[in-house]
C-alpha cells in the first residue's frame, strides 16, 4: 500500500490559494525529489513541513478501507476522537472553557511547519488534509472543504456517532465559491449552541498562534471575528492531548530514533574516512548525503518502508568557527574544518509515521584543556538533566538539574548555557507547553518523549585563529519517560569522550597524574589515532581491550542473574503417565466371550488377556515392557516359552507415577511365562503384542507430545480485506508423516499468520505471527534450494512430530546426473542446462524476495509492533565450516543469530542467549578447532561445532567481538556438565574466584602443565604430527562426546527398543558409498557426485573468513 501525501493541485508550486480542486495524490519519491532538487538557500532556516512531503502519516488499515489507499483507521479515529471529547470535559480549563472548537488547517506549502491543526488531523486520521475547517461541537461535528476532501471524511460518520454520540455534518465548497454561505450556516449552529454559566455569548476555542492562510481560511476568519462569540485559545489543551504518547505512537518514536541513530553511526564514520584521507568536503554535500540515507533506509540496513519515512529538519553540518544551536540552523557550503583544536556538531532528525525523533552530536579533533573541560561538564549537565525526566517530576527539574551541574564544575561557563534543556516531541518537534526550561512547573507523566538538547554556544578556545575562536557544543537525545527510569532511544550513538575525541598523535596521549581534565590543565585523552601506522597491531590492542570490558560486564550480569536465581531441582524428566489412566476395559461385562484357555489379544481394547488359574485376566497393553519366545528344544520343537515382562513402577526406568505413589504397599505382577506346543500360535500372538504395543507407544507419545505443546491463538483467515500473499509449490521439512508419494504445497500470509497447505486434507500447518522468534530468508547461490526459515518460541506439531523449527524450500536446480561420462564444457545441450537453471534461480528467488518484501510491509503494522518481527538473511562471507552435530556443515551468522539451515537437523543460535563463547583446541600446529557456546541458561547444555578449520579463527574472533560477545581460548577441550554444574550449585564460589576468567588462557598458560595432570574438568586431545598426512589428520579430529549421549544410549538399551533394520542398515551403507565414491577419484568428482546424489548440497568458500577492514573507535 502506497503511502501518498494530499496536495491541492497537480503543480508542487502553485501559489497557496490558487489551488485547483481535483485532489491529486503525489507519491513520497516525487514529493522528497522536488525538496531535494531546491538549492540549499531555499532550505535555509525552514523546517521544511515534512507532513506536505511524505503522506502525512502511516497507511491506515481500517474497516472498510477495501483498496483505498487514503481510508481512515476507523478504529485509531473512534480511540482518539474519544479522548479528545473526555479530555475536553474533564479538562475544561485546559480548553479556555470554550463551548466550541474550531480547527482552520491552512493551505499546502512546500516550506516545513510544525502546526497544531496539522497535527491534529494526523494525530486523528493519519493524514494532513490542508484548506479544510473543522467545528467540534458537545453533539456535531462540521466539515467544511471541497468535494474530494467531504468525500474523504465520509466514512468516519457512524464511527463517530457510536464513539462519542455525535452526527458529522459536511459542507461542500463549490470551485467557483468562495464558501461565504457555507460559513455563515456553520456560524449559525455555533450561536446556537447553549452557553457555560457565566458566559454571555459561545466561546469558540481557536488555535491563537496559527495567522490564516489562504482566501478560504482569511475569509473564516473574518466571519468568526465580527460574529457574536468570544474567541478563546485551545493550545494548552491539544498540548495537553498530544503530551502522552500511546504505545503505538511510542512504537513510531522508537524506529523513528533507530533511524536517526544508524544514519548518525554511518555519517560518523563518514567523517572519520574523510578526516583520515584529508577529503574536502562541504557542509552541504554532507547534508545530502545524510538526507538521501534517511530517505532511503536500505542504504543503512534497514527494512523500513521509505514511503513512511522522512526528516525532521534538513541534516546540520558545522564547523570552523560558525555555529547555531538552533534546530532550524543551516549547513553552509564551506569545506569541513577538522585542524587541532577544532569542533564538528551534527544534527540528525528523522521521522517515522509523522513522529519526530532527534540526536546531536558533538565531534573533538585534538582538543585543548578548555575544550575538554567544556565538553566533560556538557556530557555530566546532560546526563543529570536526562536522570529527571521521571513521573511526577516537573519540567523544570531538568533544567535545573543541568544548571547545578554547571554552577558547580565551571560556573564561568554559565552565560553561555542553553535557556532550556529541550522541547517535547512527538508529531510536532517542538510540543509547546513542555519546555524543559526553569520555569515550566508541568508535571511529567510515563509515556511522554523529550528531545533532551543542552549545548554551550560561542565559548573561547583562546586560539587566535578565527577557524578556531569561537566554538560550541552541542549534544541531544530522544529520551521516554517511564514508570522506572528515562529511556534513551537514541544512545546507540555513544556520546563518551572516547568516542567523540580524535587525535592527530601517532601515540595516545597518557593523562597525567591529579585530578584529571576538571582543573583545565589536561586535554582529553583522544579515542582514535586518524593516521596510525600499525593499524593491524593496534586493531588487536583494542579488540584485546574490548574483550576485557566485556570479560567485565559479563561477570557483573551474571553475578545478577545468579542472584535472582532460585535453585531448582534439575530434574527434566517428563512425568510418566498415570497408571490409574491405562483402562482396558470398563466393565467387566466388557470382556470378551471366554473361549479356550489361550493367550487372546483384543486390538479394539488394546488388551492382552492372559490365562491365569482359569480366568482370562486381561492386561492393557502399555504395561508390557517386553514379550519375547524361546523354543524349549531346538532340535525337538515340540513347545515354546512366551514371556512376558510389565512395566513396574519404582524400577529405575518405571518411575513411581501420582497414582502408584498412593498406593506403595500395593503389589505388582513383574513378569509371566506360559509354556505351549502350539509353536505357531505363540509365534503369531508375540508379533500381534508387539505391533499394538507399538503403534499405542506411538500414539501416546504423540498425544504426550501434544499436551505440552503451548495453546496458539486461531488463524485468521484474510477473507475479504485483503487477498492473502502467496508462494507456490513449496516443499515443508519437516515433511509430514504418513506414506503416499510427497507433493507440494502452498504458503499463504493471513492477518495473523502463515499457513502451508497441500491438496491433502491433512496436510496443513499454521505458524502464528507471534509465535515467530527468527524468521529467515536465504536465497540460493551456493545452494541448490531457496528456502524461508521460521524459528518458533513454542513448539507446533508438522504432521506427527514436534518441531521448533519449519522451513518451506524449493529447488532451484534440477537433481541430473550424467550417465554417459563427462560432458564438454562447449556442449550446446550443456549450456542450454546451465542457462536454464540460472534462469529459474533467479526467478525462484525473486519470488521469494518479493513475498518476504510484502510480509515485511505487512509486520510493520502497528498491531504487530512488539512483535519485532522481520526477516534475518545470513552473511555469507562470514561463514565457517564445522561440525554441529554429526556431519559438517557451512554455518553462517546473522544480524541477531548464527544459523545452518540446510542440513537437517537445522541450527538457530540466538546472539542475545549466549553467555560466553570458549574456542577449544586452539594453539600452534593444529589444523582446525572447536567452539563450545555457553548459554545464559545454565540447565541448556552447552552447544559444539567441532572441527573447525583453523583458517577461520582470525574472523570467528573478529565476529564474535563485533557482536558484543565474550570469548576465551583454551589448548584443549572441556567438560562443560561438570562445570555448569559446580556452577549452579557454588555460584557464589564461582564469582569469588573472578567468574569466567579462569578460562582465560593468558592467565594460565604458566600453568598449563600441571592442569594437564591435575584438573580432572579438563580432556586433552590427541595432537597431529608433522609427518602425519592431511587425511589421517583430518580424520583424527578429536571430537568430545556428552555423558548425555551415553545414558541416553544406555536408556534406549534397557528399555528394549528396537534398533534399525538390516534394510535401513543396507540404504545407509549405500548412501554413504555413493557420498564418499571411488578410492582412486579425485576430491572434485566426490564433491560433484554428492551434490548430485542429494539435491541439497553446497560448495561454499573452502577459505576462511575474510578480514573486514573496519575503523575501530
Amino acid at each position: 500500500m502506497n503511502n501518498l501525501a494530499f496536495h491541492e493541485s497537480g503543480d508542487l508550486g502553485t501559489p497557496p490559494g490558487n489551488e485547483s480542486e481535483t485532489l491529486t495524490l503525489i507519491p513520497v519519491a516525487a514529493a522528497a525529489n522536488f525538496h531535494r532538487n531546491q538549492p540549499p538557500q531555499a532550505r535555509k532556516s525552514q523546517f521544511v513541513m515534512a507532513d506536505n512531503r511524505n503522506g502525512n502519516g502511516k497507511p491506515t488499515k481500517g474497516a472498510g478501507a477495501g483498496n483505498n489507499p487514503y481510508a481512515i483507521d476507523l478504529n485509531v479515529f473512534s480511540q482518539r476522537l474519544k479522548a479528545l471529547y473526555s479530555h475536553w470535559n474533564e479538562h475544561p480549563e485546559l480548553w479556555d472553557s470554550c463551548e466550541v472548537i474550531a480547527i482552520a488547517t491552512p493551505p499546502q506549502s512546500d516550506e516545513i511547519r510544525y502546526l497544531k491543526s496539522s497535527a491534529l488531523q494526523m494525530w486523528m486520521v493519519g493524514y494532513d488534509v490542508p484548506d479544510t475547517i473543522m467545528v467540534f461541537m458537545k453533539k456535531h461535528i462540521h466539515f467544511l472543504g471541497s468535494q474530494k476532501k467531504v468525500s474523504f471524511f465520509q466514512g468516519v460518520k457512524k464511527a463517530a456517532k457510536e464513539a462519542v454520540g455525535v452526527d458529522l455534518v459536511t459542507h461542500v465548497k463549490a470551485k467557483s465559491d468562495d464558501g461565504g454561505a457555507l460559513m455563515d450556516a456553520v456560524l449559525g449552529v455555533i450561536r446556537a449552541q447553549p452557553r457555560a454559566d457565566g458566559h454571555d455569548t459561545v466561546v469558540v476555542g481557536r488555535i491563537a498562534r496559527e495567522e490564516p492562510e489562504g482566501n478560504l481560511l482569511k475569509l473564516w476568519f473574518e466571519k468568526l471575528k465580527s460574529a457574536t462569540v468570544q474567541l478563546g485559545d485551545v493550545t494548552n489543551g491539544l498540548s495537553d492531548l498530544f503530551a502522552v504518547k500511546e504505545k503505538e505512537e511510542l512504537g513510531d518514536i522508537k524506529k523513528a530514533a533507530y533511524l536517526s541513530s544508524v544514519v548518525m553511526q554511518k555519517m560518523v564514520t563518514k567523517l572519520e574516512n574523510v578526516i583520515d584521507d584529508e577529503k574536502k568536503v562541504t557542509h552541504s554535500s554532507l547534508m545530502d548525503e545524510t538526507e538521501k540515507l534517511i530517505l532511503e533506509p536500505s542504504k543503512v540496513g534497514l527494512k523500513l518502508n521509505p514511503q513512511n519515512v522522512d526528516i525532521c529538519y534538513p541534516p546540520i553540518f558545522q564547523s570552523g568557527g560558525k555555529f547555531d544551536l538552533r534546530p532550524g540552523a543551516a549547513s553552509n557550503d564551506e569545506c569541513l574544518y577538522y585542524d587541532r583544536a577544532s569542533v564538528i556538531i551534527c544534527a540528525i532528525g528523522s521521522r517515522y509515521h509523522n513522529y519526530c525523533s532527534n540526536a546531536a552530536r558533538t565531534f573533538l579533533i585534538d582538543a585543548n584543556s578548555i575544550q575538554s573541560k567544556a565538553y566533560d561538564v556538557l556530557l555530566k549537565a546532560h546526563a543529570a538533566a536526562i536522570s529527571e525526566l521521571k513521573p511526577e517530576s516537573t519540567a523544570s527539574a531538568a533544567y535545573l538539574a543541568a544548571l547545578s551541574v554547571v554552577e558547580k564544575d565551571a560556573p564561568e561557563l554559565l552565560p553561555n548555557l542553553t535557556k532550556s534543556t529541550g522541547t517535547g516531541i512527538g508529531i510536532e518537534f517542538r510540543e509547546s507547553g513542555l519546555n524543559l526550561n526553569g520555569k515550566n512547573d508541568r508535571v511529567l507523566k510515563a509515556g511522554m518523549v523529550f528531545n533532551v538538547s543542552l549545548g554551550f554556544h560561542n565559548l573561547q578556545s583562546g586560539i587566535s585563529n578565527s577557524k578556531q575562536q569561537n566554538f560550541s557544543l552541542l549534544l541531544a537525545d530522544t529520551v521516554v519517560v517511564n514508570d522506572d527510569k528515562p529511556e534513551v532511544l537514541t544512545a546507540k550513538v555513544s556520546k563518551a569522550v572516547k568516542d567523540v575525541a580524535y587525535s592527530f598523535n601517532e601515540v595516545e596521549e597518557k593523562p597525567v597524574k591529579g585530578k584529571g581534565p576538571a582543573n583545565g590543565t589536561e586535554a582529553l585523552i583522544s579515542k582514535t589515532n586518524l593516521r596510525s601506522d600499525n593499524s593491524e597491531k593496534s586493531k588487536e590492542e583494542q579488540r584485546r581491550h574490548h574483550q576485557a570490558e566485556l570479560a567485565r560486564q559479563k561477570n557483573e550480569e551474571t553475578a545478577r542473574r545468579l542472584a535472582g536465581d532460585a535453585p531448582g531441582s534439575g530434574n527434566n524428566r517428563s512425568t510418566a503417565k498415570s497408571s490409574a489412566d491405562l483402562v482396558a476395559y470398563k466393565n467387566v461385562n466388557d470382556l470378551a466371550p471366554k473361549r479356550d484357555l489361550m493367550i487372546q489379544v483384543d486390538q479394539n481394547n488394546e488388551a492382552v488377556l492372559l490365562p491365569i488359574y482359569g480366568s482370562m485376566v486381561p492386561f492393557h497393553v502399555a504395561t508390557i515392557r517386553t514379550v519375547s519366545v524361546q523354543a524349549e528344544s531346538a532340535s525337538t520343537n515340540q513347545a515354546s516359552y512366551i514371556r512376558i515382562i510389565f512395566n513396574v513402577p519404582g524400577t529405575p526406568f518405571s518411575p513411581h507415577d501420582t497414582n502408584s505413589l498412593k498406593n506403595l504397599g500395593s503389589i505388582y505382577l513383574k513378569e509371566v511365562s506360559f509354556r505351549s506346543k502350539d509353536t505357531r500360535h505363540i509365534n503369531e500372538v508375540t508379533q500381534v503384542i508387539k505391533n499394538l504395543r507399538k503403534r499405542v507407544v506411538s500414539r501416546e507419545n504423540e498425544r504426550a507430545e501434544r499436551a505440552t505443546l503451548v495453546t496458539q491463538e486461531k488463524l485468521q483467515l484474510a477473507g475479504n480485506k485483503f487477498k492473502p500473499l502467496r508462494l507456490n509449490d513449496l516443499w515443508i521439512r519437516p515433511v509430514f508423516g504418513g506414506r503416499g508419494r510427497k507433493i507440494p504445497g502452498i504458503l499463504e500470509a493471513h492477518a495473523n499468520g502463515f499457513r502451508y497447505s497441500t491438496s491433502r486434507q491433512d496436510e496443513r500447518v499454521d505458524v502464528m505471527y507471534g509465535n515467530i522468534k527468527h524468521a529467515f530468508f536465504q536465497p540460493a547461490e551456493n545452494e541448490m534450494i531457496t528456502l524461508l526459515h521460521f524459528h518458533l518460541h513454542n513448539h507446533i506439531m508438522v504432521g506427527n512430530k514436534k518441531t521448533k523449527d519449519v522451513q518451506f524450500y524449493v529447488e532451484v536446480m534440477d537433481v541430473v546426473q550424467t550417465l554417459s561420462g563427462k560432458r564438454s564444457a562447449y556442449d550446446p545441450d550443456e549450456i542450454e542446462e546451465e542457462q536454464r537453471e540460472r534462469a529459474r534461480k533467479n526467478k525462484v528467488n525473486t519470488e521469494f524476495r518479493t513475498f518476504v518484501s510484502r510480509v515485511q510491509d505487512l509486520w510493520q503494522q502497528p498491531q504487530f509492533e512488539g512483535l519485532e518481527l522481520e526477516f534475518d538473511q545470513p552473511f555469507r562471507d562470514l561463514g565457517f565450516h564445522g561440525v554441529p552435530y554429526k556431519s559438517s556443515a557451512y554455518i553462517v551468522p546473522t544480524t541477531n543469530c548464527l544459523v545452518e539451515l540446510i542440513e537437517n537437523p537445522f541450527l538457530v543460535v540466538t546472539l542475545a542467549e549466549i553467555e560466553i563463547v570458549n574456542l577449544e583446541r586452539v594453539g600452534l600446529g593444529q589444523k582446525n578447532f572447536d567452539m563450545a557456546i555457553v548459554f545464559k541458561d545454565f540447565k541448556k547444555d552447552v552447544l559444539r561445532i567441532d572441527s573447525i578449520p583453523s583458517t577461520s579463527l582470525e574472523g570467528i574472533k573478529e565476529w564474535l567481538d563485533d557482536t558484543e560477545i565474550k570469548y576465551y581460548e583454551s589448548r584443549m577441550n572441556l567438560s562443560w556438565k561438570p562445570i555448569l554444574k559446580t556452577i549452579t550449585e557454588d555460584p557464589q564460589s564461582f564469582l569469588d574466584n573472578g567468574g569466567w576468567e579462569f578460562l582465560n588462557l593468558e592467565g594460565t598458560d604458566s600453568d598449563s602443565e600441571q592442569s594437564q595432570e591435575s584438573d580432572q574438568g579438563y580432556e586433552p586431545s590427541d595432537m597431529e604430527s608433522e609427518s602425519e598426512s592431511e587425511d589421517d589428520s583430518s580424520d583424527s579430529a578429536s571430537l568430545v562426546e556428552s555423558e548425555d549421549d551415553d545414558e541416553e544410549d544406555s536408556e534406549e538399551v534397557s528399555e528394549g527398543e528396537e534398533g534399525k533394520t538390516w534394510e535401513e542398515l543396507e540404504r545407509e551403507a549405500s548412501n554413504a558409498d555413493k557420498e564418499k565414491g571411488n578410492e582412486s577419484d579425485s576430491e572434485e568428482e566426490r564433491k560433484r557426485r554428492k551434490m548430485k546424489a542429494f539435491g541439497k548440497g553446497r560448495a561454499p568458500p573452502a577459505g576462511g573468513i575474510p578480514k573486514r577492514s573496519k575503523l575501530r573507535r
